[in-house]
């Protein structure tokens, strides 16, 4: 079931569209003083050595620096097109051989792309905080790459799914898919040229359901639909529970993944972004690190002095 992009419940509760008026805008408006960053690596580190239930956030931006194509912003373009473009029922509608070229292509390029530091550090710092007194690590990623998971993160909430998950449009069945390449039509195809010429390969020949034999498109959210309902309850009970917040290489523009840090941040608990740029979300965190996540991420989950030797 597909749960609209309203506010849950007790998000409303927390007022989150005054908090982002109010904090977020505010401290976005005046972008020229960089003197209102907290980049005290000291101080977050005391934090992080404190904290028993830390969620960390992470967007494009993380993927980006592993080479995955974000398909977006300038310069961001397969072919003639941006995400946004194809990523869409409207779009599949219309042209469903595209989009699955589209997705091939990005399926698999995805055989070359590995985990960068940031990746690593997560999936390091989620292994041996478990192995301690009541300490967790939760990566909620708006990322389709599955790079955390290669990375060896286990405790993860892919918000807009995974690249390897396919769904029936007729039956609704969903399925694991890491075939190279997910049909034989899509063999060779979805080339990012901006000349390449359109397979225009027929609907029957196109992936198809396992099950009814009906027409399968990729299991991601795409732009005008909901995020799945559990996903939704699954990350809001983690941002409630959560005494630390990281958001990691994401531009906090998209919803509803851009109102869990300020959210959160309102609870009183501390918000640390890790970003080379300003976002909306910037004015709501206690701590900006400006800079790849691969360049500080690591330093910020580094095992701290007061941690047991495992």
């Amino acid at each position: 079931m597909l749960f609209t992009r309203t506010l849950p419940l007790s998000f409303r509760c927390f007022g989150i569209h005054q908090i982002l008026r109010n904090k977020t805008m505010a401290g976005v408006v005046d972008s020229s003083s960089h003197a209102r960053w907290n980049s005290d690596m000291a101080a977050f580190r005391e934090e992080f050595a404190k904290a028993k239930h830390i969620v960390i956030l992470t967007g494009a931006g993380v993927s980006a620096e592993s080479g995955v194509p974000t398909f977006r912003g300038a310069g961001g373009f397969w072919r003639r097109w941006q995400a946004q473009d194809l990523a869409t029922p409207k779009a599949f509608a219309a042209n469903p051989s595209l989009v699955w070229e589209f997705y091939h292509y990005r399926r698999e390029i995805m055989g070359s792309k590995d985990p960068n530091k940031a990746h690593i550090a997560i999936a390091e710092c989620e292994e041996r905080l478990a192995k301690q007194n009541n300490r967790r690590v939760v990566v909620v990623t708006q990322n389709i790459d599955e790079l955390h998971r290669k990375a060896g993160t286990k405790n993860i909430i892919e918000l807009h799914g995974s690249l390897f998950t396919v769904r029936c449009i007729e039956c609704g069945n969903v399925k694991e898919d890491r075939n190279s390449p997910i049909c034989p039509a899509l063999k060779d195809r979805g080339a990012p040229d901006p000349d390449a010429q359109d397979a225009r390969i027929p609907e029957e020949q196109l992936p198809r359901c396992t099950s009814c034999g009906g027409l399968a498109r990729p299991h991601v959210v795409w732009f005008g639909e909901g995020l799945d309902r559990k996903v939704l309850e699954d990350t809001e009970e983690e941002c409630m529970k959560c005494d630390l917040c990281l958001v990691v290489g994401t531009s906090s523009v998209v919803y509803p993944a851009a109102m869990y840090a300020p959210m959160i941040a309102d609870r009183g608990v501390t918000v640390a972004e890790f970003n080379p740029e300003e976002t909306p979300a910037t004015g709501t965190c206690k701590y900006h690190f400006h800079g790849p996540a691969g360049e500080h991420v690591p330093k910020a989950l580094a095992k701290h002095p007061s941690e047991p030797d495992s």
